[in-house]
C-alpha cells in the first residue's frame, strides 16, 4: 500500500459526540414520574447544557413536573443517533441524560446530572460539567445531507476511498457505505455477507465548515488515487456480477 499517512488523527470526545447527537436528533423519548412519551421536534440545548422541551399544555409530562412532591421530578431523556444512509444496524449510538425537570414558562428544562453515551464499542460516562462545556460538531447539522449526497451521487468516490483501507478489512466485502462524518474524519461501513465493521479515515486537519470538509475530502481522494493497493471490493463485485 502506498504511503498515505495522515497528520491529524484526532476524534471527537465523548461530550462532543453526545452534544452532536442532540444537535442532529429530531426526536427523543422522555421518562418521568412513571410517564413515558415520544417527542418529535421538541428539544433544544442551551449553552449551559440544559435541555429544553416543548410539551403540550395538557400533557402528562407537564402535569408531572407541576405536581411532583418536591417540585422537581427526576427524568431520563433518550436520543438515538441514526445513520442517514441505509446500512445494517443504523443506530450508531444512543445518549441517555438523567436529571431533574423544572418548569420554565411553557417549556420543561432538564438539568443533567448524568450523561451516558453508548456506541458499539461500549458505554462512556460524561460528566454534567463536561457536557455543558462541550459544543456539538460543526458539521452535525449538515451530516445527513452530506452523507446522503455522497452515497447517492458519488458512489464511485466511496469506492475509490476503499484504497485507503487495509485490504484485510475488505476480504469478502459486499458493500461499502459512508456511515458518519465529523470535523475530524469520515467513517465507512464495511458490510460482508454476515458481518460488518467500520473503518475511519481521518482528515489531515479538522474541518470547521462544509467548504473545509470539501477540501479534506479532495485530499482523501487524492491520497486514494495515489495508493497502489489491490482492490478487493472491485474483485468481489466482479465475482458477484459474474
Amino acid at each position: 500500500m502506498g504511503d498515505h499517512t495522515h497528520g491529524w488523527a484526532a476524534a471527537p470526545g465523548a461530550a462532543e459526540r453526545a452534544r452532536s447527537v442532540l444537535a442532529a436528533a429530531w426526536s427523543c423519548t422522555v421518562t418521568a414520574e412513571g410517564t413515558r412519551e415520544e417527542l418529535v421536534g421538541a428539544h433544544t440545548v442551551t449553552d449551559d447544557g440544559r435541555v429544553l422541551l416543548d410539551v403540550p399544555d395538557d400533557g402528562a409530562l407537564l402535569a408531572a413536573a407541576i405536581c411532583a412532591p418536591r417540585g422537581e421530578p427526576s427524568a431520563v431523556l433518550e436520543f438515538a443517533d441514526v445513520a442517514p444512509v441505509p446500512v445494517r444496524d443504523r443506530v450508531r449510538s444512543r445518549v441517555w441524560i438523567a436529571g431533574w425537570f423544572s418548569v420554565e414558562g411553557a417549556r420543561l428544562a432538564l438539568r443533567p446530572s448524568r450523561v451516558v453515551l453508548r456506541s458499539p464499542s461500549g458505554a462512556l460516562m460524561v460528566g454534567a460539567d463536561e457536557f455543558a462545556a462541550a459544543a456539538p460538531d460543526p458539521l452535525a447539522g449538515a451530516e445527513a445531507r452530506l452523507l446522503t449526497h455522497l452515497a447517492d451521487c458519488h458512489a464511485d468516490a466511496v469506492d475509490r476511498l476503499t484504497r485507503l483501507v487495509d485490504p484485510q478489512s475488505l476480504q469478502g466485502v459486499v458493500r461499502v457505505r459512508p456511515l458518519a462524518v465529523d470535523r475530524h474524519g469520515l467513517t465507512l461501513r464495511i458490510e460482508r455477507a454476515r458481518t460488518d465493521g467500520d473503518v475511519r479515515l481521518p482528515f489531515h486537519a479538522p474541518a470547521d465548515d462544509v467548504s473545509q470538509l470539501t477540501e479534506r475530502m479532495h485530499v482523501l481522494l487524492s491520497q486514494a488515487a495515489a495508493a497502489s493497493c489491490p482492490r478487493p471490493l472491485q474483485r468481489q463485485r466482479a465475482d458477484g456480477d459474474g
